[in-house]
């Protein structure tokens, strides 16, 4: 077969989603590249390459390529999407049409390097659309409606919010706050409280397994090994709920004070439709226990986490690839253009 399938990408600084239009999510793996420093051979990408993540010898280095929800080293961002595009188009004809997320809040060098990547590693066109937009369509919200609808997309890198209405957003935020901090919280935590040293993977275990950030009715609690700063030598010790929430406590703070300030900034009948909506929370950072609940309690307002949360702004930027005709390549969709016309 060597006709195109045009494939939409969410780029995340965790991990890569790919959706081919017409078969749905058909790649998730990490967004990490192993590559070999004398040759600057890539020896693996995505789930491959994260195993290798803390364990490589002096010639390799394992790395994620993506900080903070944009690029950080360009040519392996390049490399690792040339090969994901690779291993789910195989080889074709002709190139494919690419439409990838990125944060709403983007300078415009950051969104030339995404797009200048994207053309690099094979794409036919570029088009961009913002997180927060993808993730409301992935999450089964009617945008084009004249009515106030909040997300909140917790990703790798940055969190996200936006208040979305008329397939445009009105208002929005883009923090660097997300998973990514949340593992490091855990591990300076367990520095500093049990003067033991952890991996990343280590405490993204601990994130997924015990972490919350909102109490729990039951506490909860895993086994961990690490390094004691001490005695330089292995220990296993009981990491409990109730310390990843105070672990955590700096991190949410901040982004539930990110979301006040953008309802702040909201028109006042938009807020109305938004306390009868609620709000939508997406991205793997928003299945932390008890989220919903936090902000919940926080704003007043009813919140709920979207089915399948990690997979909403690939299913976002699928549903895009449907209306390419109406989207504009090489600049920001839907939004800006809109800000642009008015």
């Amino acid at each position: 077969m060597f006709f195109s399938s045009d494939i939409g990408i969410d780029l995340g600084t965790a991990s890569v989603l790919v959706y081919v239009k017409g078969k749905g999510i058909v790649l998730n793996e990490p967004a990490v590249v192993a590559v070999d420093k004398q040759s600057g051979k890539i020896l693996s990408v995505g789930a491959d390459a994260q195993k290798m993540l803390g364990r490589t010898p002096g010639n390799i280095v394992a790395i994620r390529p993506l900080r903070e929800g944009v690029i950080s080293d360009y040519e392996m961002t390049e490399r690792m999407i040339k090969e994901f595009i690779r291993k789910v188009l195989g080889f074709r004809l002709f190139k494919p049409n690419v439409v990838m997320c990125v944060p709403s809040v983007i300078t415009e060098v950051e969104e030339r390097a995404v797009i200048d990547a994207g053309t690099q590693a094979g794409a036919k066109r570029v088009f961009l659309v913002e997180e927060p937009v993808a993730a409301a369509i992935g999450a089964g919200i009617d945008i084009a409606k004249p009515n106030g609808n909040m997300i909140v997309d917790i990703g790798g890198g940055t969190t996200d919010i936006a208040v979305i209405s008329l397939g445009g957003i009105v208002e929005s935020n883009s923090i660097k706050l997300a998973g990514d901090k949340f593992d490091e919280a855990i591990v300076k935590y367990i520095r500093r409280k049990h003067n033991v040293l952890i991996g990343e993977r280590t405490a993204e275990e601990i994130k997924k397994e015990v972490g919350c950030v909102y109490p729990r009715p039951e506490e909860v609690s895993m086994e961990i090994k690490g390094r004691c700063l001490m005695t330089g030598l292995p220990r296993v010790f009981t990491v409990t709920s109730t310390e990843v929430l105070e672990a955590f406590e700096e991190v949410t703070a901040r982004i539930v004070e990110a979301i006040h300030s953008v309802l702040e900034r909201t028109p006042p009948e938009l807020v109305g439709d938004i306390s009868t909506n609620g709000i939508v929370m997406t991205g793997g950072g928003s299945m932390v226990w008890g989220f919903d609940k936090l902000v919940a309690a926080k704003t007043g307002i009813p919140t709920r986490v979207a089915d399948d949360a990690v997979s909403c702004v690939a299913y976002g930027t699928g549903n895009c690839l449907d209306n390419l005709q109406s989207m504009q390549d090489g600049t920001m969709n839907l939004s800006r253009r809109r800000q642009m016309m008015a």
